[in-house]
């Protein structure tokens, strides 16, 4: 376990991997943690310099005050790689972590080897959707919200039958900080880059789940669209598609990354 102090923020990362092999960042989504990719880190390390990071607000990350943007959260991204003496990286980001990632193409490409984009939208959700989340957070707590979350991120047959795998990831957001729950919240709700994603010149993957009602196969679409180039994967899926079709998942981006 390691931390890096930059600016106003200390964030916790892990390193997996051959120091001398490209580096791959992963980024995590709204209420999960870096472990959210144990799975990938272990098959991708084999090839790459794998660096994982809890977003601020998130995990071990400490906890400034919100309301945060994605622009902040992009630019923690790349002081972290400055820090770590980084120049240029591939960057996989799923939902959050995937509008994090669109700032980074539109806004720090020199930055970008490649761009996947997992389960997200370049406008995901509405403000009535996020202001209601808050509230619940404010009032119950995590807890509160865990139920109705975990059903939008895997599918009903998932549930059944991996229910080990679906208690760790609830013990995940159900941990997660509230406060710095409800700032991310506030990125999220506040990122609209409909305008903006066909700026975005890095080689892209964009991934969607044909079961995610989050952010549905058509915002993934949308992306790929806009974005010249770009290709486009439907998995198997609800919103944690790399943890629920977790083997194609692994092998579509890791073949995309290599080749």
């Amino acid at each position: 376990m390691a931390f890096a102090e930059i600016g106003d923020v200390r964030i916790r990362y892990q390193w997996d991997g051959p120091e001398d092999a490209p580096a791959v960042v992963l980024s995590n989504s709204l209420g999960t943690d870096l472990t959210m990719w144990d799975t990938q880190a272990a098959a991708w390390s084999k090839k790459f310099h794998v660096l994982r990071y809890d977003t601020r607000g998130h995990g071990q990350s400490s906890v400034t005050p919100g309301p945060y943007s994605i622009q902040q959260l992009g630019c923690d991204v790349v002081a972290l790689i400055e820090a770590l003496g980084v120049e240029r990286v591939h960057f996989c980001g799923l939902s959050m972590g995937g509008q994090i990632g669109m700032w980074l193409g539109g806004n720090a490409p020199a930055r970008l080897h490649k761009l996947v984009l997992c389960n997200t939208g370049a406008k995901i959700g509405t403000p009535e959707l996020w202001g209601a989340r808050i509230e619940a957070v404010k009032s119950g707590g995590m807890k509160s919200i865990a139920p109705a979350v975990l059903e939008r991120w895997f599918t009903a047959g998932f549930r059944a039958t991996k229910a080990e795998t679906v208690a760790a990831v609830r013990k995940l957001l159900e941990d997660t900080n509230p406060e710095g729950y409800i700032a991310n919240c506030e990125a999220v709700r506040d990122f609209d880059y409909r305008e903006r994603v066909d700026k975005i010149a890095v080689p892209t993957l964009v991934i969607a789940g044909s079961a995610d009602p989050s952010t549905p196969p058509a915002d993934g679409r949308f992306i790929a669209e806009h974005i010249a180039g770009a290709s486009f994967v439907e998995l198997h899926a609800a919103h944690l598609s790399n943890i629920e079709d977790e083997a194609r998942f692994t092998k579509e981006v890791g073949d995309f990354l290599a080749g």
